[in-house]
């Protein structure tokens, strides 16, 4: 069994995006009493509380400043993203998470971790919130890695339904970072395309695998094993950050595929197996979407359950 860390932080509710959004509170609830019932074998770990410094690794400083602003008086930032009062303090400790799980990683108290936090990140871009997403936590953590301990590869897995516009743009020309996007296209943002492969001396360490709708698991695993693991392999990452969104499950409201809480399984497997042969393991995931309950916290127990080698 290996030691899986997870944070969560009941603050996170607070994040109130009001009646209806897809983006909802009950998305941490019913996790939580998922993991509970399966009896998983977990490792709490203790967000370490971040500032406004953090945050500046990836995010303009009006940028910041304007998420603050629009929390304060309850404005939406986009048409759908609304935020409330707490909303600012709460997307702090997301990023607060996703650090704190990688530190933990780093210092061997965990072999690896989830953050199963929200807001979720991989839209918001230097300069903008956008697609519920504020702050980009799986961007600033992958900064605080390398600016404190000096990493010189990481590698950003994002399996959620949509493309993460926000991680791509951040890393776009930068080639210390492998960013892989598997999406489904045409759907939001309307980004990551094939050709989008980075600029300057980051090309080639953007690789984007747009999928048509009703794909399934043996499409993904495809993927995985034939396009992003002999990539990997060649990059060797010495750290890998997983943007894990369940919002391509069957179930899902958001999209139109087909994929089982099993086949999450099977993609977290395959990332263990390229960990497993690169960077000694080190994995931290973080949620993005995911928006049926019972798709989402049926697959977030299945992820857990192969990150910590834990059988039904």
């Amino acid at each position: 069994m290996l030691k899986c860390g997870i944070t969560t932080d009941n603050r996170c509710l607070g994040h109130n995006t009001g009646v209806g959004h897809p983006e909802r509170s009950d998305r941490i609830r019913s996790c939580l009493v998922a993991i509970e019932q399966a009896n998983l074998n977990l490792v709490p770990v203790e967000s370490v509380p971040i500032n406004e410094e953090k945050l500046a690794y990836v995010h303009a400083k009006e940028h910041i400043d304007r998420v603050y602003k629009h929390c304060q008086t309850e404005d939406p930032l986009e048409y759908d993203t609304p935020v409330a009062k707490d909303s600012y303090q709460v997307a702090l400790l997301s990023v607060a998470a996703a650090i704190s799980l990688s530190e933990s990683v780093i210092d061997k108290t965990i072999d690896n971790g989830f953050s199963l936090m929200r807001p979720p990140g991989h839209h918001a871009t230097a300069f903008r919130a956008m697609g519920f997403c504020l702050f980009n936590s799986v961007a600033i953590a992958t900064r605080h890695l390398q600016k404190k301990h000096g990493l010189d590869r990481i590698a950003i897995i994002d399996w959620d339904v949509h493309h993460g516009n926000g991680t791509q743009d951040i890393f776009y020309s930068d080639p210390s970072v492998f960013y892989f996007s598997i999406h489904q296209s045409p759907l939001y943002p309307g980004t990551g395309l094939v050709k989008e492969k980075g600029t300057g001396r980051g090309v080639g360490t953007t690789l984007n695998c747009p999928i048509s709708p009703y794909s399934g698991d043996s499409d993904y695993t495809e993927k995985f094993r034939k396009v992003l693991q002999p990539q990997l392999t060649e990059f060797k990452p010495e750290f890998i950050f997983i943007s894990a969104g369940f919002d391509a499950h069957e179930r899902d409201p958001l999209s139109q595929m087909n994929m089982t809480s099993e086949g999450f399984a099977d993609l977290t497997k395959i990332v263990q197996e390229i960990a497993d042969q690169v960077c000694r393991g080190h994995i931290v995931s973080v949620l993005e979407g995911g928006y049926d309950l019972q798709g989402l916290s049926t697959s977030v127990v299945s992820h857990l359950r192969q990150l910590s080698n834990q059988a039904e």
